[in-house]
């Protein structure tokens, strides 16, 4: 009976060894499980932290700068704070969300700029309207009163013209005013006569043909354009520097409009937006074009894509800035020379030079006490030369009696009147191009300069 009570004590040992052993297996698997729980406990906090952080930087950083960099392409947008804390699902619908946040800014003001865009739209035809009615007042009253100041009044109302122009055509207006067939030198003294400080640009013709014109569809156009670069060129000059524009002529190639000023220039950055904006995008927002708004290249940017002309613009040799402003040939056209144009067109520079060489001006007005100068004779390129004179005594006059002079007769209504008519004549036939306003026309640089161009900086 002994062995039996051995064995059964053996056997209570072994199964007590084992529930033993079982029972410590158990303990840490429960264990590991326990620390398995917090080790994902803490994971699933880090990510709900870091996927809170992301989410306050998406609402506060990401968000405003994918907005700011529709107006400043130059402006960083963040990416993800913790990308590795982050899973890609959660990655994914964050750059969705900036995403969806960008075109739904984009879709708000493209909607708010047409609407803005259609109210400048109907304003600006009613302001030009109104502008053309005084135009045609003014006009008349210039005929019927000798007074300066009707001029300067006129000239104003020309600014105000241009200014409301320029915003009908950001506007995708029309620009307002219908021509014939005008030719292109004439076209320039329109543009002149509607920027402020005028008296600054030098207009040099070198056109082989002088009666080159441009087509009646883009005249007005072009008049608008050259008037903006005008007026930007004079607006960022020192007001003692003169604006320069050549009128060149290429064969095949259409015509140039080159626009030389001698003022601050631009640095890169401004240069690179304002070849943008002269390029002609396919849209340009009126609130990209700044407060107050720069709003001179934006409508040349316009004008250069609704009628096919090409503008440029470069460091100038005198220190500022060049623009070249280009006509196709198809836009160009040959008037007839039955015609005759505005008395203040300047005159090709080759005709006028060969002209002044070939008229040898008279100074001699006494008998000559020496011998007779000999004939221009002729080099062989066909240029006239003068020789030398026998330098002659100056003739003893007797002097006369200082007698004071008698004061001018005073103008007669009629002769005032006469003499306005012959003035106002001449401005409405270059106010057919239209043409720069008469030399007589004096008004206060100070505020003129308030309506300059405003592109260059």
């Amino acid at each position: 009976m002994a062995w039996i009570v051995a064995l059964i004590a053996v056997v209570v040992a072994v199964t007590a060894v084992v529930r033993s052993q079982n029972a410590a297996r158990d303990a840490n698997v429960a264990w590991a499980r326990v620390e398995l729980a917090e080790r994902q406990a803490k994971a699933a906090d880090a990510r709900t932290t870091a996927l809170t952080d992301e989410i306050r930087q998406l609402a506060q950083k990401r968000i405003p700068a994918a907005a700011l960099a529709l107006s400043h392409p130059s402006a960083p947008v963040p990416g993800l704070r913790e990308a590795a804390e982050v899973d890609g699902g959660s990655a994914r619908l964050l750059t969705e969300a900036v995403q969806a946040a960008r075109a739904a800014v984009i879709e708000e003001r493209q909607r708010v700029d047409a609407a803005a865009r259609a109210a400048m739209r109907g304003t600006s035809a009613k302001i030009q309207s109104l502008l053309n009615q005084s135009q045609q007042l003014l006009h008349e009253l210039q005929h019927e009163y000798d007074d300066p100041r009707i001029l300067q009044l006129d000239f104003r109302n020309e600014l105000a013209l241009r200014r409301t122009q320029a915003t009908a055509v950001l506007c995708d207006a029309w620009p307002g005013l219908a021509r014939q067939n005008s030719p292109l030198v004439e076209i320039v003294l329109g543009a002149q006569s509607r920027v402020a400080g005028y008296e600054r640009i030098k207009v040099a013709n070198h056109l082989r043909d002088e009666w080159l014109a441009v087509v009646a569809r883009a005249a007005e156009p072009l008049a608008i354009a050259l008037a903006e670069l005008l007026a930007n060129a004079t607006a960022y000059s020192h007001p003692d520097t003169d604006v320069q524009v050549t009128i060149q002529q290429s064969g095949g190639r259409g015509a140039f409009l080159v626009v030389d000023d001698a003022g601050i220039g631009m640095d890169d950055d401004a240069l690179e937006r304002a070849r943008a904006l002269l390029a002609g995008p396919s849209e340009v927002l009126l609130t990209e074009l700044g407060d107050p708004p720069q709003t001179g290249f934006a409508v040349v940017g316009r004008l250069v894509v609704q009628y096919g002309l090409s503008c440029h613009i470069e460091p100038s040799p005198f220190g500022g800035m060049r623009t070249i402003l280009r006509v196709p040939a198809h836009l160009l056209t040959v008037l007839e020379d039955d015609r005759s144009l505005s008395a203040l067109a300047p005159k090709p520079v080759h005709a006028h030079t060969a002209t002044t060489a070939a008229v040898e001006p008279e100074t001699a007005t006494e008998p000559e006490t020496a011998a007779e100068p000999e004939p221009a004779a002729e080099e062989g390129n066909g240029l006239p030369s003068r020789r030398r004179r026998a330098p002659r005594p100056a003739p003893v006059r007797s002097a006369p009696a200082a007698t004071p002079a008698a004061p001018p007769p005073p103008r007669t209504p009629e002769q005032a009147e006469a003499s306005w008519a012959a003035l106002q004549q001449g401005t409405l036939s270059g106010r057919s191009a239209p043409a720069a306003p008469p030399e007589a026309q004096h008004h206060d640089d100070k505020d003129d300069r308030n309506d300059q161009g405003d592109d260059e900086t």
